[in-house]
């Protein structure tokens, strides 16, 4: 089903248990029954007997996840021996990594899929100097949504023990804390997936497979709602005094006046990908925007496509892309037909957009009326290298803009720390303006730093965003927290703000992870992204000010309540109750031997039920709640309509607990009761008492 290999081939340090090769497959074969090597008799037992998918994993030594700088998304560093009985994917990446990020939503949908039977850790094994800082790894797991546990390998200890090579590279280990393999590269669903199913089917067998979920303590749950938040670019229209606000991670686009006045919030900051009416669209992390009379173009970065905004009508509607990543190999194809790869920023010059496209690291292009889309710069192969369109190469193009003349597209090459400049005209060479390139193969992904000076001398750590003012380029040097400028006459390369510390002060102005830039007059306008501001700098006096806009506020998308699996539902006795406001109800939680209750997380509840009923208020049905918590019982009141009736109600109770001893896991406990319940005239009882099962 994949590459697969000897577990031997893993490298820790020079532990005998791991001697090896590349940690790019799976240690033995996931064995597919044979019928002509099998056994003459007893077919179907055989058959029927679930077979050790990676018979040659070896066990993990003691420690082995030890030497990271600090923990996040968890209350404590946490040890493979807490996580005996979960088939465990470590993730190695690093944040600035565009295949990371494409990494994300697989984990995703393998931990929504397998809530009980796995467990996702993230080894963040940074590339660039500022993604070491557990600060900057906090903000970035912000950014992502990610919801399990990370550790900062910040010296890359972890990274070595597992022979890791690249990133991203997902490794499993399986119930019994066995290395089964590892894999680089992204798309790799369908090969987890698979391998997945093998292992739970075989613990599950065996005995030996914990499906109790663990409860981690998220960074998210720390913080308190702010306006925008984590906002990636910014465009600022002279001509119509608007500021447009691409607000990432509320998924929205926030439309201002220059005097910060609020003019409109599009999309319901849910993401999604839905077309329609400002309060009903949906984005997902959307980046680049760009206006085009009064109609805006948004480069939907998460989603993978490329929307249009009409603000006069108050609409937004699907330009190109198809909701899927798309790969390489890609020259041109219908709008809507053709799948988009993370385009990041978006450029209008005399009837064509153009993207930065990140994700295949190249540059593509779209004739307003026309139906296709093609590429327009680069090979796709990641690095830094000069010359004509097609065989150039780029590196994780962030943001781009246009020269005042149209003649050319200035674009930073985050990944590669490289200012470049591409030529409207087919004909002409790409070029590098600042920064590093040309070096040997890999080399111009690492050449990064803080280094004024003359085009290629200068240095830069990760830069997102490029703005044009008259002779000069401004960068938002982001892992830098710093604004540079550079002359275009000379390439003379200073620092025009920020002193690479990141911060949040005015004067002088300190910056965290700037992500984009955009001209209007004589100021600038700074997406501050981790400090979820807009900075407006006056590139006169260097004055700079917050800019705010008056009114605006964090989005409360609607609840989208999915299909309940009740399968799993304990059948309670009927019960008739008398009419009145509120049934109280009671459940005996269950702690196993040399646990606690989790002091620090709530005991919730929710109910619903089977169709349309009298007896609940439906504002009440499918809302989760907290339950008050005395000598091990959960009490709450479940409020009642006063009417006569019938249903059946469904009461969803979970809760936390902990091990006693130090650096013990929390779990969590979650049982469904179906309870058929009744107002009668005659009864006079409005209790219900409800206990958990006992808990292993």
């Amino acid at each position: 089903m994949s590459r697969l290999i000897n577990c031997r081939s893993i490298n820790v340090f020079a532990l005998a248990w791991l001697a090896l090769a590349a940690s790019s497959q799976f240690c033995g074969a996931m064995p597919v029954q044979n019928k002509e090597d099998s056994a003459p008799t007893d077919t179907a037992k055989v058959e029927e007997t679930p077979q050790n998918p990676f018979p040659e994993a070896v066990e993990v030594p003691k420690g082995i996840l030890d030497g990271g700088t600090e923990w996040l998304n968890t209350s404590h560093p946490i040890d493979m021996k807490d996580l005996k009985g979960k088939i465990v994917i470590l993730d190695f990446w690093t944040y600035c990594c565009i295949n990371c990020m494409h990494v994300l939503p697989d984990l995703k949908f393998l931990e929504e899929k397998y809530p009980k039977q796995v467990v996702v850790i993230g080894v963040h094994s940074g590339k660039f100097d500022n993604e070491k800082d557990s600060q900057n790894i906090r903000d970035a797991i912000m950014r992502y949504d990610i919801q399990h546990p990370v550790v900062n390998d910040s010296e890359m200890i972890i990274w070595r023990k597992f022979g890791t090579r690249a990133w991203p590279t997902l490794a499993i280990v399986d119930p019994e804390g066995r290395f089964a393999g590892s894999q680089s590269g992204e798309g790799q669903r369908e090969l987890f997936d698979a391998i997945i199913g093998q292992l739970i089917k075989y613990h599950r067998w065996k005995g030996t497979l914990d499906e109790t979920p663990l409860v981690f303590e998220s960074e998210a749950g720390k913080v308190q709602p702010t306006a925008l938040r984590y906002p990636g670019k910014v465009l600022a229209d002279d001509a119509s005094q608007r500021v447009f606000i691409t607000d990432s991670n509320h998924n929205r686009i926030v439309v201002a006046g220059a005097k910060g006045e609020l003019l409109h919030t599009i999309g319901t900051g849910r993401s999604g990908r839905t077309d329609g009416a400002f309060d009903v669209a949906e984005f997902n992390h959307p980046q680049g925007t760009v206006l085009v009379g009064n109609t805006l173009y948004v480069a939907d970065t998460e989603n993978h496509m490329l929307r249009v905004v009409d603000l006069e009508a108050k609409t937004v509607s699907t330009l190109a892309g198809t909701g899927r990543q798309g790969s390489l190999g890609f020259l041109s194809g219908n709008l809507l037909e053709s799948p988009l790869n993370s385009p990041w920023s978006l450029a209008y010059i005399d009837g064509t957009l153009y993207l930065a496209m990140a994700g295949p690291h190249q540059i593509w292009s779209h004739k307003l009326g026309t139906q296709t889309i093609n590429v327009y710069a680069g090979s796709g192969r990641e690095d830094v290298v000069n010359g004509p369109l097609a065989t150039a190469a780029f590196a994780q193009p962030s943001e781009l803009v246009a020269d005042a003349d149209g003649k050319f597209l200035y674009i930073v090459d985050s990944e590669g720390s490289s200012i470049r400049k591409v030529p409207t005209d087919p004909t002409g060479r790409v070029t590098t303006v600042a920064g590093t390139s040309e070096l040997p193969r890999g080399q111009s992904l690492f050449a990064f730093g803080k280094k004024d000076g003359i085009g290629k001398q200068a240095r830069f750590q990760h830069p997102l965003g490029i703005a044009v003012f008259g002779d000069s380029l401004f960068v938002a040097d982001s892992y830098n927290h710093s604004l540079r400028k550079i002359e275009l006459a000379s390439a003379k390369v200073s620092t025009f703000a920020g002193d690479g510390v990141a911060g949040n002060a005015l004067e002088p102005l300190q910056l965290s992870e700037p992500g984009g830039l955009s001209v209007s007059g004589s100021s600038l306008y700074i997406a501050d992204t981790n400090n979820h501001r807009i900075v407006v700098l006056d590139l006169n006096t260097k004055q700079a000010r917050v800019f705010d806009v008056a009114g605006l506020t964090p989005p409360n998308p609607p609840t989208v309540v999915s299909e309940r699996d009740t399968s799993d539902a304990i059948n309670a006795e009927s019960k008739s109750f008398a009419s009145g406001e509120k049934l109280s109800v009671t459940v005996t939680l269950a702690v196993p031997d040399g646990y606690k209750l989790n002091d620090l997380a709530p005991v919730t509840w929710e109910i619903f039920t089977d169709g349309e009923q009298p007896i609940f208020p439906t504002e009440t049905l499918s809302q989760r709640d907290e339950a008050i918590v005395a000598d091990g019982n959960a009490t709450f009141n479940l409020p009642m309509t006063g009417e006569a009736g019938s249903a059946t109600v469904y009461i969803r109770v979970s809760y936390g607990y902990c091990g006693t001893k130090e650096n013990a896991l929390c779990r969590l406990a979650t049982a469904t009761w179906r309870v058929p319940v009744s107002v009668a005239a005659d009864a006079t009882d409005n209790t219900l008492n409800l206990s958990f099962p006992a808990l292993q």
